[in-house]
């Protein structure tokens, strides 16, 4: 930035200069008044000029009136005689040739002025200005972060205990190097951290520059690949360059499966800038010549496509999990970001670590960043615990539509909806225990069931996915059963219900009619999709199809019969949510106890939905997941 604001100064004041000498050269003529050749010769035979100066054909002179004007004589030999006789002062000077840098200057200066412009913003554009000219195409787009100015220490990282401790190791080494050394260690050349989107890899790599106080290069893998062929390599090249005239240094690569996927998996086969690109990093990382003293960190979530030449020992000697956070790993991730707003004395992070199950630090931040906003609308000091609720609600659901009409039909029709889920969730055993039912429309759905998983969950199990597709039928059997009608509002459930029982056929081996036996086409980097081969026979598929409709049907009974022998707490539930359109678990639990219902609170208490709405309206809550909005 201060390279662009110095020759953009340096260019201004080149302009400013050529400025002022055009101006200087157009005030001389500025008080003259031009005439025509006959109006002067007039003004002569009257006897109204004073004198002239004649330069050349340029005749400046002045009038009797004291007046200033400039003409241009053809050839007139009886010109001289005329002044004479009418008693005008002639004085002649011989005629001044312009220089031909001043002639370059005046005729040339704007095509010279859109050149300069031009030749700057291209150094801008292709390399930076001041390193390399204009076309520094080769030049690496490396930033290096200032030692001082990275503050991030491994206190800012929580929620990734496991990965701090892999990769203290590259502090240690980077501040005493002679402590591996002596005893003939080799510290890893390159660590490669793999995780979802937003569990803080790249944070995790601030940490280890910040702790170990060492230059630090950021690039992203977009950066090197250029359409210019060998742009790449000759990026790749410079970055290391860079980086060994700062060693013991860290360069930080971040997304590199951008340039760093598997060779020989383009259209032509194989010689592509891509692959060029990844040739010289392979080259740079462990070849002949040593690189002592640099070490590579990269980040992905896509470790599965990359070249398996980078991953292998003396290069990506180490993979570093970076996954999402347990409940304990969200609560310390929550009071790091807790630390930047004021929090109430009523805010509990344990609370709220239990029902954000499946969030990333990412996630989590936005968390405490809406409830802050929230509290601000609000005009609050602090933010409460209603804050982070209402944050979470808009998190996985979006905004309320209030503004939204219904008919009073539709708003029965999503309250039986919902009801039918929820009675089904809280009459089967193994399902999570429902939280909140609301039938106030959020981002798509008109409706919503949710349910708080007790636990994070790591594995599902099969009689825990059957109760999960009787929930998901509840709320159309409730339809059926007391309107006596269907709507689209259950699509979305159907479609849950149908991949989830064929996951079990398909993939999980939980049919004892097919047996213990993959079906499913799991490549998923084929060039055609899942066109490249038929490993199943078309009588096996039509054996899945029919166990995945025998699983259904057999689910849907289930939930209609739990539905017709509790039509009572459906019909209590319905009026409920009619009358308050959101009723919490305690009001549940007195609905599915007998009792009438207490009255809503006034501050709704903390969770989470553990399921979003579906495209036409309704869908219940019945996976241990975090919501998702279809």
């Amino acid at each position: 930035m201060n390279n662009v604001i110095k020759n953009l100064a340096i260019w201004v004041i080149i302009a400013i200069i050529l400025m002022t000498i055009f101006n200087q050269f157009a005030g001389n003529n500025a008080d003259k008044q031009q005439v025509i050749y006959s109006q002067f010769i007039s003004d002569v035979k009257q006897g109204h000029i004073n004198k002239i100066t004649m330069e050349g054909r340029v005749i400046r002179g002045e009038t009797t009136d004291g007046k200033k004007f400039s003409t241009y004589s053809p050839y007139d030999p009886g010109l001289i005689g005329d002044l004479l006789q009418n008693n005008v002062r002639v004085e002649v000077k011989p005629e001044q040739e312009q220089s031909l840098l001043m002639n370059i200057l005046i005729n040339w200066f704007p095509m010279i002025l859109l050149i300069a412009v031009w030749i700057f913003f291209m150094r801008q554009m292709q390399g930076g200005g001041g390193r390399g000219g204009a076309f520094s195409f080769g030049k690496s787009k490396a930033r290096q972060l200032d030692t001082n100015a990275n503050q991030t220490t491994f206190a800012d990282v929580a929620g990734c205990d496991e990965a701090k401790e892999e990769v203290s190791e590259l502090v240690e080494f980077l501040r005493d190097p002679a402590k591996f050394q002596k005893l003939g260690g080799r510290i890893p050349r390159g660590v490669l951290m793999v995780g979802p989107p937003g569990t803080g890899k790249t944070l995790l790599a601030k940490a280890i520059a910040g702790e170990a106080k060492v230059p630090f290069f950021t690039i992203s893998g977009s950066d090197f690949v250029e359409m210019f062929v060998g742009v790449g390599a000759a990026r790749v090249r410079d970055m290391f360059e860079q980086a060994k005239k700062s060693a013991p240094c860290i360069i930080f690569i971040d997304e590199i499966d951008a340039v760093g996927r598997h060779r020989g998996a383009g259209m032509g086969g194989g010689n592509d800038e891509r692959e060029q690109t990844l040739n010289q990093m392979l080259v740079e990382m462990d070849g002949f010549e040593p690189n002592s003293g640099v070490i590579v960190i990269a980040a992905t979530n896509r470790a599965d496509v990359l070249d398996r030449a980078l991953l292998r020992p003396g290069r990506f000697d180490r993979q570093v999990m970076v996954g999402l956070p347990d409940i304990r790993g969200r609560e310390q991730i929550l009071q790091v970001h807790m630390r930047k707003v004021p929090i109430s004395g009523d805010v509990k992070a344990d609370i709220l670590a239990r029902g954000t199950p499946g969030f990333s630090g990412a996630d989590l931040a936005n968390l405490v960043n809406e409830a802050a906003l929230f509290a601000a609308r609000r005009n609050k000091r602090q933010v409460d615990m209603q804050d982070f609720e209402d944050a979470k609600d808009k998190i996985f659901m979006g905004p309320e539509r209030k503004s939204m009409v219904m008919r009073e039909e539709e708003r029965k029709n999503t309250a039986y909806h919902e009801s039918g889920h929820a009675v089904v969730a809280k009459l089967l055993p193994k399902a999570d225990p429902v939280h909140k039912v609301t039938i106030m429309p959020r981002g798509w759905a008109l409706g919503l069931t949710w349910q708080l998983p007790e636990f994070d969950r790591i594995s599902n199990y099969r009689d825990k996915m059957l109760e999960e597709i009787s929930i998901l039928f509840g709320g159309r059997i409730a339809e059926e059963v007391f309107m006596h009608q269907m709507s689209t509002g259950a699509s979305n459930d159907f479609e849950r219900a149908t991949k989830l029982a064929r996951d079990m056929v398909t993939r999980y081996g939980m049919s004892d009619a097919l047996g213990t036996m993959v079906y499913a086409n799991n490549d998923q980097d084929s060039m055609f999709g899942n066109m490249s081969s038929k490993t199943v026979s078309e009588a096996t598929l039509q054996k899945v199809d029919a166990e995945i409709r025998r699983i259904l049907d057999e689910q849907y009974k289930v939930a209609r019969q739990l539905i017709e022998s509790n039509r009572d707490k459906v019909e209590a539930m319905t009026q409920a949510l009619l009358e308050w359109e959101t009723i919490d678990a305690e009001q549940i639990n007195d609905i599915m106890e007998g009792k009438p219902p207490r009255p809503p609170k006034p501050s709704a208490s903390t969770s989470k939905p553990s399921e979003g709405g579906g495209p036409s309206g309704t869908a219940p809550a019945a996976q241990p997941q975090p919501a998702a909005k279809s």
